[in-house]
């Protein structure tokens, strides 16, 4: 699957959730779905979406999900588990020299980790890279626990800086494509599902796929 990636422009390089939020609808940015079901064994599906867009400085991803019910156990960043929460995710390989794919896992309150490496198993982080991201959800950021229907939103604004630590010499996004997924999940939730924008063809839920990631055209 192909998504282009619009090109937009701010005052100033970190621009405020109200701008962000205002660029993504003034400027008509489409919701992708996160609903490709991949295994037999976990076939729950919260509604889940998301639509990115990109500045000169930044990379902007809202997400937007309704569940039957909502967990966030992680109120902190440093060694979470954000992923055994309600988790949105975004893998991409942002080099076209290095193959090295970035996850950034954040639970529905906005926390989560930033890691890096070639592998599932050699990945590296930083700590305060993490605390580069700039997220707000409309949950808030305080652990919470929802059995009742629950629509939820979130806002992450991540510096293309970041993604320079497997290459240093990375190339503007701009006129570039990438390879990248997206995720919804929830290990330890009341119903643990695992959802992707692109379709995985692995025999487990298994995020740490490259091979099935799809493309993002950035203008």
């Amino acid at each position: 699957m192909t998504i282009i990636v619009a090109k937009v422009m701010f005052g100033s390089s970190a621009p405020s959730f109200e701008e962000i939020d205002s660029k993504f609808d003034t400027e008509n940015i489409q919701w992708n779905a996160i609903d490709k079901i991949n295994w037999d064994s976990h076939t729950y599906k919260p509604e889940a979406s998301f639509r990115i867009m990109h500045s000169e400085s930044e990379i902007y991803i809202q997400y937007k999900v309704r569940q039957d019910c909502v967990r966030a156990v992680y109120d902190y960043d440093r060694d979470s588990r954000p992923y055994t929460d309600d988790c949105v995710e975004f893998f991409c390989i942002p080099s076209d020299t290095d193959p090295s794919y970035y996850n950034l896992e954040l639970n529905c309150i906005g926390h989560g980790i930033f890691h890096w490496g070639p592998t599932r198993q050699d990945r590296h982080r930083n700590d305060g890279i993490i605390d580069m991201v700039r997220r707000r959800s409309t949950l808030g950021t305080s652990a919470v626990e929802i059995s009742t229907p629950t629509e939820w939103t979130m806002t992450v604004a991540i510096p293309k800086e970041v993604f320079r630590q497997a290459d240093k010499n990375l190339k503007d996004f701009s006129g570039r494509s990438i390879r990248a997924n997206f995720y919804k999940c929830g290990d330890n939730t009341a119903i643990p599902h695992y959802l992707s924008w692109n379709p995985i063809g692995t025999p487990k839920p298994q995020f740490h796929a490259p091979e099935y990631f799809g493309e993002l055209k950035f203008e």
